[in-house]
Formats: C-alpha cells, sequence, structure tokens
C-alpha cells in the first residue's frame, strides 16, 4: 500500500510539472531504494526487477549515511601497509580491539564496504519524451557501473575520470512510470589501476561505494553532437572548432556566439553551412584583434555556444569553455602566449577529509585555488586521478596550471606494458579525459599517472606518440617520477625527483648550491617531482574537524600515545616547533629551484597534509587547507611568488671577524620586465632595530631566475655579543629575509674550578655528585639509551612508518629557550638554521626512565608514530650535587664550531651562577643507565616490502 500511494503521488506531481512547462532534463537527485550485494548474486536473481526497501539520499556514498560494516583487523582495504608493527606491537594491542579500532595508516571511515551496490528508483517520463533516446548522465559514479532501465540491461562503464553516460533506446523510452537501477562496484576486477592509486586507494579518497556529483536524465536530439573541440590559434587570432556529430545531417546550419565569461568580451554571432553527408567538419573563427588572452595573470574564459539547425527547427545545443591560450616551450622552460612561466606547485593526492572524494561543486575548489594563490602558486599536479569538471572551471578562473594524470599507479598491485587489461584501459581512459575536459584552458599538461613498473618505457614512449598525435593543444610527459625511474625520451617535458632536497647531512646550510648539476642534462622543461616531504608532529587540535565519514583515528592513537609517553603537554609545543623547522626546509629548497637556471618549476607534495601512507604530515597547511599556525600565507609568499629576492650566501653563522658576503639575485615570473627597480637591504638585531642598510642603483629586471642584482660586503665586527641578526632584501612589494647569527671570535674567560667537566660516566662522577660539586657531562658519542634514534637537523622524510624508520626520525627540536641556560646562547623555541651545528648526526638521549613529568631542556622530537621521550640537553639534581647533561658534541674543533662554543660557554656561565638550581631529584642510577650497554627492545617492521 505504501509503495502505491508513493507511485501515485509522484504520478500526480510529474503530471503537474509537465503541464507546467516541456521537461527538459530529470534531476536524479534525491531519495533512492538500496541494497548491498555481498554475495554478488543480485544480477542472476535479476535485481532490477525486485523492490528493493533501504533508502539513500544520492549523490553521496554508502558510507556517507553509515552503510557498510564496521572497520576491524580483516577489513580489506585498497592500499599496500610497509609498517605491520601495528598489528603486532604490544603496545598498540588496545587500538586492535572491537570498538577501538585505530589505525595509523590513513583515515578510518566509520563505515567501510567494498564490492556490489545496487540503486534504485522509480522514475515518470513525461509524454514530450516519448520514443527519443534517453541519456542517462552520472558524473562521478564510484566506480563500475550497470544500468538497467526497466528490466532492459543498458550497458556498463568504468571510468573513473569522467561522467558515466547511458543512452536508452528510444522504442523503449514510454511516457510513464519506469523504474531506473544502477548497480555500482567499487572493488577492483579486470581492471587494476593499482591499489595506491588516488583515484582507487583508502591512502586518501577511501575506496568508497555511490555516485556523486551530477544525476540527471535528458532526451537526445536524433542528430548531436558528440564532439567539440576548441584550438586556440594566437599567431592569426582566430580559434579552430572541430564539430563532430553522430551522424550526417542535409540542410543545416552550425550557430557560433562567443563571449567573455568572466569578462565582458563579446562578438557577433557567426552561422556556418554544414556540408551535407558529413560527421566531421573544422571552422576558424575570428577572434579579433581586441581578444582577451587566458593566463595566470589575466585568467580571462570564453564561452562558445554552438546552436545546430535542420530543416526541422534545432537539432542539438552545446556550450563550451575556452581561453585564449597556448601553452608551449622555449627550450628548457614553459612559456604562456609567448611569456615565460615558472610553475610554483603542488599535488594533489584526493585528499578531502570530510567526503574522500573529490568535490564536484565549483565554489569549494575555488577555494582551494584562492588558498594555493595566496601561497604563491600557480600549478597543480592531480596524482594519478583527474578532479571532477568543477575543478577544471575554478582552475579556469583563477589561473591556475594543471597537470592531469590518468587514473593510475602501475607499480604495487600492476604494471605496464604486458598486455593486461590496464593498458588498453589507460589509452581509452586518456582519450575520455581529453575529450571531456581538453576545452579548458587550465588543463595543459598531461601524464599517463605516476611511478609505474613493468615494461613501461616501450608502453608509455607509445602513449606519448599516440596522445601527441591525437591532441596537440597539451604537452605530455610519460610519468611523474622518481630517480629511479627510466626517462620516457619522448616526452615533451620531464616530472623527476633529482632536483630536489637538502644535502646538509654532511654540510652546513647555506645558500650557493642549486640543482643546475641535477636536472640528468634534459634539453627540455625539468619540472621537480614532489619536493618536499618535511614532516611536522601532527596537530591534535585537528581532530574535531572530522565531521564526515572519514575520523582521524589515526591522530587520536597518535596523541593517546604521547599521553601514554607522560608528554600530552607538550603536544602544542611540539607542533610549532617541528613545524617552524619545516618551513625552514621549504624556504631553503624552494629558494634553491629559484636558484636554478634550467629549471622549468616545481611540485611540491604537498601544501597540505596528506592523510594516508602512515600519515604524511608534510603539509605547511592541514588536510582541509587551513593554516597550522606556525606560517602564515604572507611568509610562505615572501619565498615563493611572481618575484621573489634571493641570496647566495655560504653559511648562516658568522664569527665577529669574519665580512657577511652575500650575492643579491632576483627571480621575476611576473609576466613583465621590472624597468627601473629600486632594490634594498637592511640588517636588523632581534628586537627590530635598524643596524645596517642600502639600496642598489635602478636597474631592469628581465624575466627569468638568476639575475644578479648586487653583491653585499658586511664586516661584523661591530657586533659585540651572540646575536641573531635577519638580513632583508626589499623589491617594491615583494621582500624576503633570512636570519643569520654572530658569535664572539674568542671564549669569554670562564672560571670552570667550580665545575667538573667530564665526557663519560665513571667513578668521579659519581663521587662529585656525592660530594655535592657541580657536574657537566658531555656525553656525545657516549650514550646508549637512545643511540638507535637517528637525529638529522633535517627532519623526517613524509613518514617515518611508510619508509619502515628510515632515518632520520626526529622532526626538529623543542627548546626552552627562555631558561637561564641560554641567556648567552641566542634561540628560538625551535631549531633554527644555527642549530645545524649541535643536531646534525649528534645523539640524543632516550629519558623512558625519568620521572613521568621530568622536562629537559633540549628536547628531539620523535617520530609520532614511537613518541620517545628524548633530551640532547637536561639538568638535575643527583645525590648532593647538581648535574648538566648534553649528547651534542661541545668538546671537538671548537674553533671551527663556533655555535657550539658559544652554547658551551652559555651553559658554563649558567652553571658558575647562583641561577643553576635544578628542581627535579633524579638517582644517580637512572642517569647511569642511559650509558649502560644492554638489550633494549628495538622497532620492529615484521615486513621485508619496500615502498
Amino acid at each position: 500500500m505504501v509503495r502505491i500511494i508513493g507511485i501515485v503521488g509522484f504520478l500526480l506531481f510529474a503530471a503537474f510539472a509537465c503541464k507546467q512547462s516541456e521537461i527538459q532534463e530529470m534531476d536524479l537527485s534525491g531519495e533512492w531504494n538500496y541494497q548491498l550485494d555481498k554475495s554478488e548474486i543480485g544480477e542472476n536473481e535479476k535485481w532490477f526487477n525486485a523492490e528493493f526497501t533501504e533508502k539513500i539520499t544520492l549523490p553521496g556514498a554508502l558510507r556517507d549515511y553509515g552503510i557498510g560494516d564496521e572497520p576491524d583487523l580483516d577489513t580489506d582495504w585498497t592500499g599496500s601497509i610497509y609498517d605491520s608493527s601495528w598489528y603486532f606491537n604490544p603496545a598498540m594491542e588496545k587500538y586492535r580491539q572491537k570498538g577501538n579500532i585505530k589505525f595509523p595508516f590513513w583515515l578510518t571511515p566509520d563505515k567501510h564496504y567494498k564490492g556490489m551496490a545496487w540503486f534504485q528508483r522509480d522514475l515518470v517520463i513525461p509524454e514530450n519524451w516519448q520514443n527519443q533516446e534517453l541519456v542517462l548522465h552520472l558524473e562521478r559514479p564510484h566506480w563500475q557501473s550497470k544500468v538497467w532501465f526497466d528490466s532492459l540491461e543498458i550497458g556498463s562503464d568504468n571510468s573513473l575520470s569522467v561522467p558515466h553516460r547511458f543512452v536508452i533506446p528510444s522504442e523503449w523510452v514510454t511516457s510513464g512510470l519506469h523504474r531506473l537501477t544502477i548497480r555500482i562496484d567499487n572493488a577492483i576486477r579486470e581492471i587494476d589501476p593499482g591499489i595506491n592509486s588516488h583515484s582507487i586507494s583508502d591512502h586518501t579518497q577511501g575506496n568508497w561505494n555511490g555516485i556523486v556529483g551530477e544525476m540527471k536524465l535528458l532526451p537526445r536530439a536524433d542528430v548531436h553532437f558528440e564532439k567539440v573541440k576548441v584550438s586556440p590559434q594566437l599567431a592569426n587570432n582566430t580559434i579552430k572548432i572541430e564539430v563532430q556529430l553522430n551522424k550526417a545531417l542535409s540542410e543545416a546550419k552550425l550557430d557560433f556566439e562567443i563571449e567573455g565569461k568572466n569578462h565582458d568580451h563579446k562578438l557577433p554571432r557567426i552561422s556556418k553551412t554544414w556540408e551535407d553527408g558529413k560527421t566531421t567538419l573544422s571552422f576558424t573563427l575570428p577572434m579579433g584583434d581586441d581578444y582577451k588572452a587566458w593566463s595566470e595573470f589575466a585568467p580571462n574564459v570564453y564561452e562558445l555556444a554552438l546552436t545546430l539547425k535542420g530543416s526541422s527547427g534545432i537539432a542539438d545545443f552545446q556550450k563550451v569553455p575556452f581561453g585564449m591560450r597556448e601553452f608551449s616551450i622555449n627550450d628548457k622552460h614553459f612559456e604562456i602566449n609567448g611569456t615565460p612561466v615558472f610553475l610554483r606547485g603542488t599535488t594533489e593526492c584526493s585528499v578531502f577529509p570530510l567526503t574522500g572524494y573529490p568535490p564536484t561543486d565549483k565554489e569549494e575548489w575555488a577555494r582551494i585555488f584562492e588558498v594555493c594563490k595566496s601561497f604563491g602558486l600557480n600549478h597543480m599536479r592531480f596524482h594519478s586521478y583527474c578532479p571532477p569538471e568543477a575543478a577544471f572551471s575554478a582552475a579556469d578562473e583563477a589561473g591556475i596550471y594543471l597537470q592531469v594524470e590518468g587514473p593510475s599507479w602501475a607499480k604495487y598491485s600492476t604494471s605496464l606494458g604486458y598486455g593486461a587489461p590496464i593498458d588498453a584501459y589507460l589509452m581509452k581512459e586518456t582519450q575520455r579525459i581529453l575529450d571531456t575536459y581538453g576545452n579548458h584552458p587550465s588543463f595543459v599538461m598531461m601524464a599517463y599517472g605516476n611511478e609505474p613498473s613493468g615494461r613501461y618505457v616501450g608502453y608509455l614512449e607509445n602513449w606519448v606518440d599516440h596522445f601527441k598525435r591525437y591532441d596537440s593543444r597539451f604537452v605530455y610527459t610519460g610519468a611523474s617520477t622518481g630517480r629511479s625511474w627510466a626517462i620516457i625520451e619522448n616526452s615533451d617535458f620531464i616530472v623527476r625527483s633529482p632536483p630536489r632536497g637538502l644535502e646538509w647531512k654532511d654540510r652546513q646550510p647555506g645558500s650557493l648550491f642549486d640543482y643546475r648539476h641535477k636536472t640528468e642534462n634534459q634539453q627540455r622543461p625539468y619540472v621537480t617531482f614532489e619536493m618536499g616531504q618535511w614532516c611536522a608532529f601532527p596537530n591534535f587540535n585537528e581532530i574535531d574537524k572530522y565531521t564526515g565519514a572519514l575520523k582521524a583515528k589515526n591522530f587520536e592513537l597518535f596523541r593517546e600515545d604521547l599521553a601514554d609517553h607522560h608528554m600530552a603537554d607538550l603536544a602544542d609545543e611540539f607542533l610549532m616547533a617541528s613545524g617552524k623547522l619545516q618551513a625552514s626546509c621549504y624556504k631553503q629548497e624552494i629558494e634553491a629551484t629559484l636558484r636554478t637556471p634550467n629549471l622549468a618549476g616545481f611540485q611540491l607534495l604537498s601544501l597540505n597534509d596528506f592523510s594516508g601512507q602512515g600519515s604524511a604530515l608534510v603539509g605547511v597547511l592541514d588536510a582541509f587547507w587551513d593554516e597550522k599556525g606556525y606560517l602564515s600565507a604572507s611568509e610562505f609568499k615572501s619565498f615563493c611568488s611572481e618575484v621573489v629576492p634571493l641570496i647566495r650566501i655560504e653559511k648562516y653563522t658568522f664569527e665577529t671577524n669574519e665580512t657577511l658576503n652575500a650575492a643579491i639575485e632576483i627571480a621575476n615570473f611576473s609576466g613583465r620586465v621590472l624597468e627601473n627597480s629600486n632594490i634594498e637591504w637592511k640588517l636588523t638585531n632581534d628586537t627590530g632595530q635598524l643596524l645596517k642598510e642600502g639600496i642598489f642603483e635602478a636597474v631592469s629586471i628581465p624575466q627569468g631566475s638568476c639575475n644578479e642584482a648586487g653583491m653585499l660586503e658586511i664586516p661584523l665586527n661591530f657586533i659585540e655579543k651572540a646575536s641573531k641578526l635577519t638580513l632583508s632584501v626589499v623589491l617594491g612589494d615583494y621582500q624576503n629575509s633570512w636570519n643569520v647569527w654572530v658569535y664572539p671570535t674568542l671564549d669569554q674567560n670562564n672560571d670552570t674550578n667550580s665545575i667538573l667537566i667530564a665526557e663519560q660516566i665513571g667513578p668521579e662522577v659519581k663521587e662529585a655528585l656525592e660530594q655535592g660539586q657541580n657536574v657537566l657531562l658531555l656525553a656525545a658519542g657516549k650514550v646508549e639509551n637512545g643511540k638507535d634514534v637517528v637525529q638529522y637537523y633535517v627532519p623526517a622524510f613524509w613518514n617515518t612508518s611508510w619508509f619502515r624508520m628510515r632515518p632520520p626520525h626526529t622532526t626538529g627540536i623543542f627548546i626552552q629557550h627562555e631558561h637561564a641556560v641560554f641567556d648567552d646562547f641566542p634561540t628560538d623555541y625551535y631549531s633554527d638554521l644555527q642549530w645545524w651545528e649541535l643536531a646534525n648526526r649528534q645523539q640524543v638521549m632516550n629519558l623512558e626512565n625519568f620521572p613521568a613529568d621530568f622536562r629537559p631542556l633540549v628536547q628531539p622530537i620523535d617520530t609520532w608514530f614511537l613518541n620517545r621521550r628524548l633530551a640532547m640537553l637536561f639538568e638535575a639534581r643527583v645525590g648532593k650535587g647538581k648535574l648538566m647533561v648534553c649528547s651534542a658534541d661541545l668538546s671537538t674543533g671548537l674553533d671551527q664550531r663556533p655555535v657550539a662554543r658559544q652554547l658551551k660557554q652559555s651553559i658554563q656561565s649558567y652553571m658558575n651562577s647562583e641561577r643553576f638550581n635544578p628542581s627535579e631529584i633524579i638517582d644517580y642510577s637512572i642517569i647511569e643507565e642511559l650509558f649502560e650497554k644492554k638489550e633494549r627492545e628495538g622497532w620492529k617492521s615484521y615486513v621485508n616490502e619496500n615502498p
């Protein structure tokens, strides 16, 4: 009875709507019935004839409505896990219990379902649609779809990149009530794109089941547009329009109307006669001398309206966006309309923590691109997936250059070149991407996908050749890869990883270096692949933002484990201190890229955090594209923008008898020559007091990098004590700054008679403490409890879980900078560049046996997967004495290590003063245990595979 009443109501509503006007299309969003098909029996049992009783609202995913199974230890995830320690580590036992499952690998869905699900609704076909072909348009199903109209099987599709469109034959289309049934399957079947592909992986999207975006049904004319391709031709102020019909139409005309979509330029209507018997024709239309070009500097978008008219009236109508732009290659650089372009990009991996799937609304993409531009970026790469239409439309209007990829990372569960179904699928999928989104001016670059395996070289060479011929509006590269992959030699450009990183394991920080010798000597544009990947500590304040179907159980686990290690109160400090180091590394790496003359750009991985692969917190923004608190957009833009002042300087730490020499350069990718430019510089102290300043003779700055502007030579003998200074270079509205540190050349006289300075634990130290003496224990190289923790100056890369505890293990250092021990040693709460001398390859101490509330003065921040309580400097009362312990090297080569020398000086001054009064009482045996050689349980991976 309920169903009968529902149908009658629907019929009455539809009849009323038809009387109001002829329906042009039917919106299918709203309430649907559904049924899960876990046993995969639905097709054999002809579920398209059955009635489903469960309700769901589409567009949406099953998990959005709590449909599926609770994740557990047996959940069939889609994605690699290289660190299996979570499954075996006793400390993780509580997170493996039903009702408290907390995975560290990625965001956890409230419910998980992989397999077939059926969706069904009844609809009323209006009279004016009768006996016409109907098109069912599903913008983004995930991902294999099959459709029935009543009992007629209409067809299937499996695109991960473009809308699924099904044609219902005209002979089945009658007015009145019909049933539409759609089966969606998100399990990997014949086509395997790769389990870590961001088009399907649980690492980011989560392998969801459902349909999002537009869902509509509309009639299709007997003769209609199959494809419209717009190719701008700036050299002669025209556009070439290629139009393909499904079949020939005689005595037809084609009207063209062109007007600005976000500007007011409009052209008169132009009519052309369609040649009888032709299904494909090309037309060249003038744009006039006053057309508006598209670029990052002026993202002017046009809309082309085409009306096809036959003898009986309008046959079809379509609107197409385009831009007057030519994205081309000039030697080793890209150009937009003949103007040099330097790509400042981020990699988007389908990280959308509220839904998992990418948004299909233009407003959200516009927000994301606005954030990117506020951070100085002009480019986005989509890693192993293609975004929806809304992303292209928003990028068009924002002036963002897009590199799109096929939906495949063919490495882990699949490979290329062996004739498997994935080979043909990716050829078809690429063509569908080009045909569907290729008119958007923001779409300029194309790759098959990410880091393939197999016989990929020959396959990708063919892929590149084929699509260069198929559509010349884009530049192509075979794949985006790391350094160990072969270069696809017929690629238009290269996206590869060698030109990146900071070589500070053995060399102190400076800015003389660049990457000109790391571009494989390629005579084509070379773009740095996945640059950065510097970790920061988790922001636990972010947890409450996960209000959708995906929850940050990984963050909850990390937070609770931090508390288990007695450091819950330090979470915010760890975030800020690690974030400041992360920001400094990004600044140094981006500036080195801008100093490189033969690079065409970079792609970060990424500006925002990556939720999967062990939780890769590599963004200066969180997964929601929000700032974390330690770096603002304006600060980032000072070193990442269309114009950036740069310096080449040997080092950042000096002595007072040295001269600060700095070569000033300007990277100018503003789209114009900067005429008659004044370049100013100033040197200030840590209170902002101006110490020195100057201005260079006005010059014109051409477009490009490595534009020399002048040389600074600043003798530092006017500095009287250890100081932090800031050097700033200003060019109009563009300013960039660098911290430098200056230390006295010689030690100040220090009376150490009252201090026992020892370099190893032993009877002498114990006796001195028992007698009430002050002891400075310089423990570098002697630590046993903590020597398994590898510390470099730079933070962990990507994360220690995904790379199975590959060093370094730490993410920076938190410093009690206001403590009196640093009165003669200028420092902030984080490890700025001067700390390289003290932190790089230096030992740390594991304070696991110390009292729970014990806090060191200098605390390395451990990987959040282990949260060991670490120290490089601490003080304590031991026996009747007072003890200071330092695991950084403060003994060797101090004549060449002014930073270490100054810290030692500051420690000794403090220990000689009445301020040396540690509050914590520690038993000598606990100190001794730090240096005891014995078996200690270390980290275990439990797997042998590597990513």
